[in-house]
């Protein structure tokens, strides 16, 4: 029997790496839905293609020019409707839709009692207790698509957490580590965006080069991992050859490490806890010249820094943090704000913000809503 998948967010960069897996495999998966924002006419083209039951768009109008197409599936409208379509019968939820909207569709997914492979950080950053305790009510597996991520669970996978000393997360750095702020003064989201190792959509791009990210996914590590603060560990590497590693108690070391090519850990969260025979390629490790690892400079990359205080902070305050990173790297994408910009406001609305001490749903989309509101009336003032 094939593996049934639900891919939301499937016009963006995991969701047509997901498409690119199941095209290599014929036969292992069977589509049976697919979720978008507004981006139809590439929808339109993955539906002709993977013949799915089910389609959701986000944006109303975006729907009804592909419903005038006649799509030939059924249609899920709205943010709503994508929420609504993530519980329909499938054995893995790949989440990947971007940014604090995938968490009303993780969590859905999750109550659905589906194996979730969860691509986008933002929900476990802003509601990680809320969505793993949703998980372990509903006996729900949670799988990191993350290739960082994936890493860390395949070595940590069958040890006892009493034997994990810390996580080592590593990090590219991005295309302007070693740089100072001044070269990265005038910097352009095209430039931002162009990422020395991984091809990866804008916002994660530019998240990585402020090195955001990297604080996102230590939040994030946290809460697969049920790991405090203070085992987890960034380290500069530049090649992105080891995906991160875990070391125990003994001294002992554990490392994961594959191609750059986000398809390996797609298909390692889709398939698990099976491997499949036939790789898409193999790393050559005698053509890997030298592996470097280097502290992180917190005070060239601020966000990172922030990211960390967030999580030490706990509470909304990683929700907040988010939601005043994603207008942020919003505005510098629209040339509304200059790339160094991008720390400063989210620094400002963390420190306005009221932070609650309680993580619930509401009490995370109020501070989200909140701290958004707050990144606007920065821009507005400044620029």
């Amino acid at each position: 029997m094939p593996i049934r998948l639900s891919i939301l967010g499937s016009t963006g960069s995991i969701g047509r790496s997901a498409l690119e897996v199941v095209r290599h495999y014929p036969g292992l998966f069977e589509v049976v839905a697919l979720g978008a924002f507004a981006n139809t006419d590439l929808l339109a083209r993955q539906i002709a293609e993977f013949r799915p039951a089910h389609v959701a768009v986000v944006d109303e109008a975006a729907a009804r020019r592909l419903e005038g197409t006649g799509v030939g599936a059924r249609l899920w409208r709205g943010p709503r409707g994508l929420e609504d379509m993530a519980a329909v019968d499938v054995d893995v939820a790949l989440c990947a839709v971007v940014g604090a909207a995938g968490l009303k569709p993780v969590l859905r997914a999750i109550e659905s009692g589906h194996r979730v492979a969860l691509a986008n950080k933002e929900p476990l950053v802003i509601a990680g207790s809320l969505i793993m305790d949703t998980a372990r009510r509903a006996g729900v597996k949670v799988l990191p698509v993350d290739s960082e991520h994936s890493a860390i669970f395949q070595c940590i996978e069958g040890h006892p957490r009493d034997d994990v000393h810390c996580i080592h997360l590593t990090a590219s750095g991005g295309p302007f580590y070693g740089k100072p702020s001044a070269a990265r003064r005038d910097v352009s989201p095209e430039e931002a965006a162009n990422h020395p190792t991984w091809d990866m959509g804008r916002k994660i791009s530019v998240d990585s080069a402020t090195l955001m990210n990297k604080g996102l996914e230590v939040i994030e590590a946290m809460w697969l991992f049920g790991m405090p603060l203070d085992r987890i560990r960034v380290v500069i590497h530049p090649q992105s050859i080891i995906h991160s590693l875990v070391e125990f108690t003994d001294g002992s070391i554990l490392a994961q490490m594959g191609p750059t090519d986000m398809r390996f850990p797609i298909l390692f969260a889709l398939t698990w806890p099976e491997r499949v025979r036939e790789p898409m390629g193999r790393l050559d490790l005698t053509r890997i010249e030298k592996l470097t690892f280097a502290e992180p400079d917190f005070s060239e990359f601020p966000c990172l820094r922030l990211a960390l205080e967030s999580a030490r902070r706990g509470g909304t305050a990683p929700a907040v943090l988010n939601a005043a990173n994603e207008v942020a790297v919003q505005a510098f994408c629209q040339r509304r704000i200059p790339f160094l910009e991008i720390p400063r406001l989210v620094e400002s609305v963390l420190a306005g913000a009221e932070l609650e001490t309680t993580v619930s749903l509401e009490s995370v989309l109020a501070s989200d809503a909140a701290a958004r509101a707050r990144a606007e009336r920065y821009i507005a003032d400044r620029f």
